[in-house]
């Protein structure tokens, strides 16, 4: 069984289809519970966030488990299963757990290193528990995911990664028109980039400023927080955008849109609308680009996108710092994989230590039977020796085999041992299963089992 993820977020899909599968949860309740009367999937969990909603399940098979997760949340959201896998990334294995470990450590958020994300994970798997959906896999994947998360906040600088991008756009701008105080200003998208550009405009004096956003309530309560700032502000929808930018000196444009929301026809009628020629500067932190690249080509504007601003020398802090936490988050991917296929080997391993304790028990039998004359001490010192044969003969393969699982691939070396020794699959699926405890071989075929001899 292997963990598979789907998921729409900011980066594959426009807003309109996010709110279309937005979830309370209750929601994600009702969501966990219909995947689970699949035979297919084992566990379930929903990480569903303003910009992101994502399902994570163990399924039987990834076909079988990808058709009933497409299934449940197409009905769910109303839409085609056709239209919803457009908009749709899956990620199965160790693909599904390096995007766990990024999305919780803000690598994959709309403001790189918004630590809102990781409580969102926590309480998206306290949920699950309390629900009873998540077993063993996503029980610890979870929990890693939340350290990891925890790992990069605090060794890296990643919490104010976004905030330096915006800093740099801004201050790009205030040098491009002599200053940002007294002009007008637009903020296209009012998420968290959006909130963070407000705040530096704010910062910085700026006259007034329109902000534009595809949810009116979630502009209008941007505006209010200007507007107690004192600045001078508006909410308008994405179809007063022309008018906008009739109107403003400086564009902020951060939507997470999956194609431009800024065309070259928009910015064009917006400048010819103006009172006067002006310039105008247009910060695209759009992550893909929100304005269309050949506005750069219009007299009078200029655009700065993230490769300009990357280029700065003060935006290589965050830079570096994206690059540590993509470090941390590599090193712990792979070290979380080689414990998962050393965890997988272990039943093996046990069962294969179960079965050479039958096999010495049996002899033991075998040589009370033949020789009931053997006094205690005797019997003792037989047991003792063919225990340390035993012992050292199985020491060496059974520490190499874990040693060679916890490697890409290993899981064959596990099934190598289960044919050279013919062991039973049922013994080791029971001890995968907890039904049988994992002892040491000194435990089995110690004072238990001779006691067991001499009674028969």
């Amino acid at each position: 069984m292997s963990v598979l993820l789907f998921g729409v977020s900011h980066r594959s899909a426009p807003v309109s289809v996010l709110e279309q599968l937005s979830t309370d949860e209750a929601d994600q309740t009702k969501i966990v519970e219909e995947l689970l009367r699949s035979s297919l999937v084992t566990e379930a969990m929903v990480l569903a966030t303003c910009n992101r909603v994502e399902i994570y399940a163990v399924v039987e098979a990834f076909h079988g488990g990808l058709s009933v997760i497409g299934s449940v949340l197409s009905e769910h959201s109303g839409m085609s299963l056709g239209d919803l896998t457009k908009y749709a990334y899956v990620r199965y294995a160790e693909a599904a757990v390096e995007h766990l470990f990024a999305v919780a450590s803000g690598l994959d958020s709309a403001v790189l290193g918004e630590q809102q994300v990781l409580g969102q994970v926590r309480r998206s798997y306290a949920s699950a528990e309390a629900n009873q959906t998540v077993g063993r896999t996503l029980h610890e994947l979870a929990q890693r995911a939340l350290s990891v998360g925890k790992r990069v906040h605090s060794e890296t600088g990643i919490d104010a990664a976004g905030a330096s991008v915006v800093s740099v756009a801004l201050d790009m701008a205030d040098r491009k028109l002599s200053g940002l105080a007294g002009r007008a200003a637009a903020v296209i998208g009012a998420g968290s980039m959006g909130s963070l550009a407000a705040a530096h405009l704010s910062r910085a004096g700026i006259g007034r400023v329109h902000v534009v956003n595809r949810s009116l309530p979630r502009a209008e309560r941007l505006v209010e927080n200007l507007r107690a700032q004192g600045v001078d502000a508006k909410a308008f929808p994405f179809d007063h955008i022309q008018a906008v930018l009739a109107d403003a000196e400086v564009v902020v444009t951060c939507t997470g849109a999956v194609r431009p929301v800024v065309s070259l026809a928009d910015v064009h009628r917006g400048l010819a609308h103006g009172q006067e020629p002006k310039q105008l500067v247009i910060c695209d932190l759009g992550m893909p680009r929100d304005v269309d690249p050949a506005v750069a080509g219009l007299p009078g504007v200029y655009v700065v996108d993230m490769d300009r601003i990357l280029r700065e020398p003060a935006s290589r802090a965050a830079v570096d710092d994206a690059e540590a936490a993509r470090a941390i988050v590599a090193a712990e991917v792979a070290n979380y994989l080689a414990g998962q296929r050393m965890a997988e080997v272990t039943p093996t391993v046990t069962a294969l230590r179960q079965r050479a304790a039958d096999v010495v028990e049996a002899e033991l039998l075998r040589l009370d039977n033949r020789l009931p004359g053997l006094d205690v001490a005797q019997r003792d010192e037989v047991a003792r020796t063919v225990r340390r044969v035993v012992d050292k003969l199985l020491h060496a393969p059974t520490v190499r085999v874990k040693q060679l699982a916890s490697a890409p691939g290993g899981d064959s070396y596990a099934e190598a041992l289960r044919e050279l020794f013919e062991l039973d699959p049922q013994a080791v699926d029971a001890v995968a299963a907890g039904e049988l405890p994992l002892v040491a071989p000194d435990l089995v075929l110690g004072e238990t089992r001779r006691d067991l001899g001499q009674a028969e």
